[in-house]
């Protein structure tokens, strides 16, 4: 049993028999915590608990899927250069929103952990939650923060976005998809992309170009707004 879960098929089966399982249980449900992404995570984590398996060697296949993290959002550009023209029409609009959410986001959040009195490196390792993984390990990095903690709270944040994003944002009565989908990409990064292109193909444009400018914003502003904040309320 132990040859087999060192292959890297197995790691690659389980991933897509989890996300296909949970495909099927929100057909049937649709319900809004059966968010396919959230329930895929939850039956692979559940999996290998059970059979004591360790993320290095699920990870054997798994890294074969997470590879094609790169070439899907470079596939993005494809879509952009379809929409280029629609996008156009709301360029600067939509520049100022994901500028301004990008740095609420990140101001947010070091503030609100300097009011908890949360422990320095935690809030450095928190401040690029929004952006994709790659970017925000390379900024926590940069900032003195832990990578481990940055990548987990990046991808609770990108699931949360995902199942919880479009929910809440029409809540606040924001029915405009492309509003969703430039918020859901600013927030949420990939997985809140992925949720976007649910919503159609522009808001999915919208969202991938809004992940892709607010990660160069906030490795660009992050360590400047550590610095500020930190050097002055702490």
């Amino acid at each position: 049993m132990n040859d087999l879960f060192n292959v890297p098929v197995f790691g690659v089966s389980i991933t897509l028999a989890a996300y296909f399982f949970a495909i099927n249980l929100r057909k049937k449900w649709n319900y809004v915590l059966l968010n396919p992404v959230l329930i895929s995570v939850a039956v692979i984590i559940i999996f290998l608990l059970i059979f004591n398996i360790d993320f290095e060697t699920y990870n054997i296949g798994g890294k074969y899927i997470s590879f094609f993290l790169g070439p899907s959002v470079v596939a993005l550009g494809v879509f952009f250069y379809e929409k280029y023209e629609e996008v156009k029409e709301n360029l600067k609009v939509f520049l100022v929103a994901v500028f301004t959410g990008g740095i609420f986001g990140i101001i947010s959040i070091i503030g609100f952990l300097i009011l908890m009195n949360i422990p320095e490196v935690l809030i450095r390792s928190l401040a690029a939650k929004s952006v994709t993984t790659p970017i925000a390990i390379e900024i926590s990095k940069l900032v003195a923060g832990t990578p481990e903690i940055t990548a987990g709270m990046v991808i609770a944040v990108g699931i949360f976005g995902n199942a919880f994003g479009p929910y809440i944002l029409k809540k606040l009565g924001i029915s405009n998809k492309l509003a969703i989908g430039a918020a859901l990409g600013t927030a949420a990064h990939g997985i809140g992309t992925a949720r976007a292109f649910e919503e159609g193909k522009l808001p999915g444009v919208y969202s991938g170009l809004a992940m892709c400018i607010n990660g160069i914003i906030t490795a660009l502003v992050t360590p400047y707004l550590l610095q500020l904040f930190l050097g002055n309320f702490t």
